[in-house]
């Protein structure tokens, strides 16, 4: 995937610094790394991961209580931009919450960029809160929709 190339010109440094490869391979085991493709052999079109793990630093303890899912590393590979990839993922990933009995789909996004949060708040999620703290990475900015049954997104199988 090439966003983080994409973004640093327009002075956003989101995934400018690996995630941690014993969290992300941790992830793949426990089934909650989903890759997008348009055929079985092609490339990826996007990622996203998909978990029940709140940061501490981000919601409240009352909100982790609350039954939720939560979206992580979402990332649409460029070439697939402006087609809706991200909009039917998230409809996806609502979906998904909703089966697995989850009230909530939550997600956080990059606080200096402005543009992604408009287009999660475009897309029915409510801004909570920015949390300004350097432990949060960058990535204080937090919504969450209602995770909603909803059939139309599209995707046959998440492998």
């Amino acid at each position: 995937m090439d966003a983080a190339a994409w973004l640093q010109p327009r002075g956003i440094d989101q995934w400018s610094l690996p995630f941690p490869a014993e969290h992300m391979a941790q992830s793949i085991a426990r089934g909650e790394v989903y890759l997008i493709k348009e055929t079985q052999a092609g490339d990826a079109a996007a990622t996203v991961t998909l978990d029940r793990e709140a940061d501490d630093l981000l919601w409240t303890a009352d909100e982790r209580r609350e039954e939720a899912m939560y979206v992580h590393k979402l990332t649409v590979d460029r070439a697939y931009a402006g087609v809706g990839l991200g909009s039917r993922i998230l409809d996806w990933a609502g979906d998904r919450a909703a089966q697995e009995g989850a009230k909530w789909l939550r997600l956080d996004a990059w606080t200096d960029n402005p543009r992604l949060q408009a287009f999660y708040l475009e897309l029915g999620f409510q801004h909570v809160r920015t949390v300004d703290a350097p432990a949060t990475g960058g990535s204080g900015w937090v919504a969450q929709r209602p995770a909603l049954r909803n059939h139309d997104h599209g995707f046959q199988q998440a492998v």
